[in-house]
């Protein structure tokens, strides 16, 4: 008896020992006013990692966007690419996080990318110069993406020692690497407000798959129409 009752006092202190770590996001310098939405807050056990449990997740291509524009997932997850549009897509990346390419699909058909190695990937798509999406792989099962008003809240994190990591598009590396710390978490938290400025981002363009320009026309005027 004497034995069950210590388990059951243990397990229940492991319960009580996940928090919920919570804050909001300030865009300051900001380059498009209004929304704070797409914020990525992860954080990383000091130490060692926690190994994030692979996921599905759904990065929708609709009217010509990727909807969520800002997706984060954890390492080993997969990404389901559906076209919702009446038109062929090719959703692809050439960036470090994880290069990819789709390859041109039709619609009401679907593909599938499991993304294995932490990273920034910008999506493209091959057809659509305008439609641009950002998949950010943590290497954390403790993440949360912001809201329109920029609240964020991480749930079910256990007791331990963290650094607190954030990605924005409109920011750059170096504003973004000082905004890392370490916190201590023992119970609930409210981190405040966390500050991100826009300053010194430049919006580039992008080339197409093959590292060369779009066409005036899209493609999909010409034999990429999709269903008639």
């Amino acid at each position: 008896m004497t034995f069950r009752l210590l388990t059951c006092f243990s397990l229940g202190a492991a319960v009580m020992a996940a928090a919920a770590i919570q804050g909001k996001v300030d865009l300051i310098d900001a380059k498009k006013k209004g929304s704070a939405e797409g914020v990525v807050v992860w954080l990383e056990p000091v130490a060692g990692r926690n190994a994030p449990a692979p996921a599905k997740f759904t990065l929708d291509q609709r009217s010509k966007r990727f909807l969520p524009h800002v997706m984060a997932v954890p390492v080993g997850s997969q990404v389901d690419f559906p076209n919702h549009d009446p038109i062929f897509h090719n959703a692809f990346s050439n960036f470090a996080g994880q290069p990819f390419d789709t390859g041109l699909y039709a619609p009401g058909t679907s593909q599938k990318i499991t993304f294995r190695r932490e990273g920034i990937v910008r999506v493209f798509c091959n057809i659509h110069a305008q439609m641009s999406a950002v998949i950010v792989v943590v290497p954390s099962p403790y993440f949360a993406t912001s809201a329109a008003a920029g609240s964020f809240r991480i749930d079910n994190v256990p007791a331990g020692e963290y650094t607190l990591k954030v990605f924005h598009e409109r920011a750059t590396e170096k504003t973004l690497a000082a905004l890392e710390r370490r916190i201590s978490v023992t119970s609930d938290q409210d981190l405040g407000m966390v500050k991100i400025s826009e300053s010194g981002y430049l919006e580039v363009g992008h080339k197409n798959k093959h590292g060369g320009d779009y066409p005036p026309v899209p493609l999909e005027n010409g034999p990429y129409a999709g269903k008639k």
